[in-house]
Order: C-alpha cells, then sequence, then structure tokens
C-alpha cells in the first residue's frame, strides 16, 4: 500500500476531539462529488494530489453548517493509487450522512467526480482495496463495501464506482467476488453466565458500540461484565423484544442478527 500519512500530506489539526470507534461494519466508498480535472490521473501529476487532500480538508474546516471535526473521510484515494489518511482508523467518520450512519462504516473517497475524471483508474482501485483492507486489519472494520448511496438519499459514489462496489469491489485483473463474511456460531446462553473471558466478547461488544447500543464506561474488552450484558439487553430492546425478552442474556436469534464477526 502506498500509505501517506497526515503528517505528510500537511493535515491541519481537526477542530474537535474525533470520536473513537472500536470498530465498524465495513467501508462506505465516496466520490467528490463535483468536477475533478481529468488531467489529474496523468502520471506526471501527482504532485497536485496532495494539495488536493489540503483543500477538501479546508473546505470542510470551513463548513459552518456541517461543522465538521476534521475533514469528513476516513481515507482519499488519488488516480496514482496513494491512500492519503484522513481521520483515519478508530474515528468515526463523518462523511455518511447521519450519526448512525457514521458509526457504522468507515467512508473512503476516491477523487473522481461527477465531471471531468469520472471513472477510476486501475491504480485507484487497487488504492481503494488498499484502503479497505487497511481499515480492516487497523480499524476492525467489518466485510461490508458500500456505497455511500447504501442508506443515504444520494448520488455518490457515482455510476462508474458504484457499479464496481455492487461487483464486490474487485482488484483489476481479479475475478469480481463478494467477500462472505464469517461470523461466530452462538456460544450457547450457559456460555455468557458463565461470565467468559474471550476474543469473541470483545468482538461482541465491538458490534454492539457499531449498533449503538453501548453501556460501557470505557470501551468493550475480552470480560464479560454487567455493561455488556446492559448493551447486550440494548441490541435485544433494539430488536423488538422487553421484559424477560431484553434481559441482556444473549439468545440465537439476537446473536444471529448481530453478526459478530468471526476471531
Amino acid at each position: 500500500m502506498q500509505f501517506v500519512p497526515r503528517a505528510q500530506w500537511g493535515a491541519r489539526p481537526s477542530r474537535y476531539t474525533l470520536t473513537y470507534t472500536p470498530g465498524t461494519r465495513g467501508v462506505k466508498i465516496h466520490y467528490e462529488g463535483s468536477y475533478v480535472p481529468a488531467s489529474l490521473a496523468a502520471p506526471d501529476a501527482h504532485s497536485q494530489c496532495a494539495g488536493r487532500v489540503r483543500a477538501i480538508q479546508a473546505q470542510h474546516l470551513a463548513d459552518d453548517e456541517e461543522d465538521y471535526s476534521d475533514i469528513a473521510y476516513s481515507a482519499m484515494v488519488c488516480p496514482h493509487g496513494y491512500v492519503y489518511e484522513g481521520r483515519g482508523a478508530h474515528r468515526k467518520t463523518g462523511a455518511n450522512g447521519t450519526s448512525a450512519l457514521n458509526a457504522a462504516h468507515y467512508a473512503v473517497c476516491a477523487m473522481v467526480g461527477s465531471s471531468g475524471l469520472t471513472t477510476p483508474t486501475d491504480a485507484q482501485l487497487h488504492g481503494l482495496r488498499d484502503a479497505v483492507e487497511w481499515l480492516r486489519r487497523d480499524g476492525a472494520a467489518g466485510a461490508e463495501i458500500q456505497g455511500h448511496k447504501d442508506g443515504h438519499p444520494t448520488a455518490c459514489p457515482g455510476p462508474a464506482l458504484y457499479a464496481w462496489v455492487q461487483r464486490g469491489a474487485p482488484r483489476p485483473g481479479g475475478a469480481p467476488t463478494t467477500p462472505t463474511p464469517e461470523f461466530e456460531p452462538f456460544p450457547g446462553a450457559g456460555w455468557f453466565k458463565s461470565a467468559p473471558r474471550s476474543p469473541i466478547v470483545t468482538a461482541m461488544g465491538r458490534r454492539l458500540v457499531a449498533e449503538g447500543c453501548s453501556r460501557y464506561r470505557s470501551g468493550p474488552g475480552p470480560q464479560w461484565t454487567e455493561a455488556d450484558r446492559q448493551s447486550y439487553a440494548a441490541w435485544q430492546r433494539k430488536q423488538g423484544h422487553t421484559g424477560d425478552d431484553a434481559d441482556g442474556w444473549p439468545g440465537p436469534k439476537t446473536w444471529a442478527a448481530l453478526k459478530v464477526p468471526k476471531v
């Protein structure tokens, strides 16, 4: 991966403290949604890309209506395949449309637009996959790769990128594939009542946080605690359960709906 950290591209400091996220369901793909000059994709134009990221950050920081903390994206990818660190891993994005959508997925923006440069280069598609895999490795992103328009009324990420997303976001030259996520099977109600200590508990907690059901004070960890039970009870209530059916002890149906990634 050709990774460009914030200090290297000249990022300004965040206006506010960025919200920590332990993990997400996956990544949403974006485009700039405005004119991007086709000349930006020329092999000798890469020197312009860092300046473009700085300009986008400046535009977001100057947006008084949205009141962004920072550049809205988790990362940006230029036509030459370089991945520019935006808010980065384990930081809630500001680009997906609502607070709930921002908590559910990271946001990676390709430097293509609605006119001018509208079709991503092969190098850019490789860079987008690099960014997704980086966020999975370092940011606990789940298996989903979606377009911004999935769940939010927008044209983003444009026809070309969205068609690529719908094909399974393959690397150029590879067979189109749709990732099949692997989820943890239900360990049984008795397993949770034994106060287990396991990476499965951490993975479960991260999913509960991503679903807006956190009752944690310091974030989920491997030891099952009362905070885990209260967080799971919030998830059960979100699924429509009440009374004894929302007591915080996992059951097979709510566990299957939670989709805890395989650890």
